[in-house]
């Protein structure tokens, strides 16, 4: 493909057109920064924010000691996946900046960015300058894309390691150089300490690397390879053996994500399907697919082992795979890669038909346009909802609750009410918690559950309306009970009596 005809047929083109791309990156997603961090898997979100929140105030001597005692009670209660790495970014900056949540945001958009920079290089590398570009817009500019690098959780750090691996690895496969095989260890190894689930894409992308230059008994031979093995595999391990078998807080994590039952269900399918959907959309997935056929055989071997690496990644992680659109936030890259050699056949065919200079121009323009138009959607969905008034809502629920002792069905599992109006109880399950635990076995006891949940407390909160109306029988429960308060958001039912 490099015998083309370029569009960016220039250093200074490309160099200009990459730095388009990236200001316009930057603006999308400094948009609405300091809005709350409720518009994308705000359950996850709010994970970090209260566990940063927490190490801030363990660090800070000026807090309350009752705000003080409960941030950190709330840090050390909540579920610990993945180390505490992003949060505690967040929670060092806090000293400079004040516990100011939209931190994390600028974090996240920053990751995201410097993956789409190695990206670009990587692209370059395999396909062209016209290819990267229309890689790193695809990567950048995807509406998905633009949401969900902008939130609080480890997701967009984690992807940018996994670029940054893939193009050290391809650089070492090319190179031999003992500079390129550490830095593909280290920043593979970093990935999969992040986020264990990185392991699927990294061994796929080594993988990939290798079958494309030449066999893995030739592999196994250098020396090299080991070392990026071992570096890779360090961090992660240890961290899953400290977790697992000597603090003992990993030891439930695992459970859960691989239901065999599932792969007899059509649903897995097209739930999966429905969340690759969300994702990305029918033509953007298409687009991406197609462009495994411009692949050179070589080449194709490298992408290939990515897409073989997600696969087998959906397959391990099935129930997630087919609930959670953000499991599939690494297969944004590796699609944005699979069509670059198609968008350098495409730019190819412009330059042939903008000969002259003012037709390039237009042509530019034109490209410039449905960017900014994809952007400009992106920026009427961030501000159709101000997220901003539910901190005032909570911190309402929080002074009326008092010292009273709750139960709760309310977003994220009470996460809201206990960042903004620092109060905490029981969870009711979600209707969602409900099915997943029949669908791996089990059964739901309502009576015993409802007896069990509100066992000694005075109130019952109702804030997550369309959780209470798909529980038919809660609604029914809570109907004998007098209400303590009712607002436009939220309802109290006294149940101490």
């Amino acid at each position: 493909m490099k015998d083309q005809p370029a569009f960016f047929n220039s250093r200074a083109a490309q160099t200009a057109a990459l730095l388009v791309i990236l200001i316009l990156g930057f603006a999308i997603r400094f948009y609405d920064l300091t809005d709350l961090p409720l518009d994308f898997h705000s359950a996850r979100q709010m994970l970090s924010a209260l566990k940063a929140r927490g190490m801030y105030y363990q660090a800070s001597k000026d807090t309350p000691a009752e705000e003080r005692s409960f941030a950190i009670q709330q840090w050390r209660f909540r579920a610990s996946v993945e180390p505490e790495v992003f949060e505690r970014i967040v929670a060092f900056t806090y000293q400079f900046t004040g516990e100011k949540i939209w931190v994390a945001r600028i974090y996240s958009s920053l990751f995201w960015m410097t993956g789409a920079v190695f990206l670009f290089l990587l692209a370059r590398k395999i396909t062209s300058a016209d290819g990267a570009l229309a890689a790193a817009a695809f990567y950048i500019f995807l509406p998905y894309a633009v949401i969900a690098s902008r939130s609080f959780q480890p997701d967009p750090l984690m992807v940018m390691l996994i670029i940054v691996f893939l193009w050290a690895v391809y650089e070492w496969s090319g190179l031999k150089n003992w500079h390129f095989a550490i830095l593909a260890g280290l920043f593979g190894g970093l990935a999969i300490f992040i986020k264990f689930v990185a392991a699927f894409f990294i061994i796929g992308g080594g993988l990939g690397t290798l079958l494309g230059r030449g066999s893995i008994r030739e592999a196994l031979k250098q020396s090299q390879v080991y070392v990026m093995t071992g570096l890779g595999i360090l961090p992660g391990a240890v961290y899953v053996i400290y977790g697992v078998f000597v603090a003992g807080y990993l030891s439930r994590q695992f459970e859960g994500r691989f239901i065999p039952a599932l792969f007899l269900s059509p649903s897995y399918y097209l739930s999966w399907a429905g969340m690759l959907n969300l994702v990305f959309g029918g033509a953007a997935m298409t687009t991406s697919l197609l462009g495994l056929y411009f692949w050179e055989k070589e080449k194709r071997r490298f992408i290939l082992g990515l897409w073989a690496g997600y696969a087998l990644f959906g397959i391990v992680f099935n129930y997630h795979i087919s609930t959670h659109d953000y499991y599939s936030l690494p297969l944004i890259p590796i699609a944005a890669l699979s069509l670059a050699p198609l968008a350098d056949w495409f730019f190819a065919q412009i330059a042939k038909l903008t000969t002259s200079h003012w037709a390039r121009i237009a042509a530019f323009c034109l490209l410039l346009l449905g960017g900014f138009m994809s952007l400009w959607g992106t920026r009427a969905q961030m501000n159709s909802v101000d997220y901003r008034p539910e901190a005032a809502m909570w911190a309402e629920i929080g002074q009326k609750i008092g010292d009273k002792t709750i139960t709760s069905l309310t977003q994220d599992y009470g996460s809201r009410l206990a960042y903004w109006g620092w109060k905490s109880g029981a969870n009711w399950p979600q209707a969602g918690d409900i099915d997943y635990r029949r669908d791996r076995g089990g059964n739901f006891d309502f009576e015993k559950t409802f007896v069990e949940l509100t066992a000694g407390k005075d109130y019952f909160l109702v804030t997550d309306f369309d959780q209470f109306l798909r529980q038919p029988l809660l609604q029914e429960r809570l109907s004998g009970f007098p209400k303590f308060a009712e607002e436009n958001g939220y309802i109290i039912y006294d149940i101490s009596r």
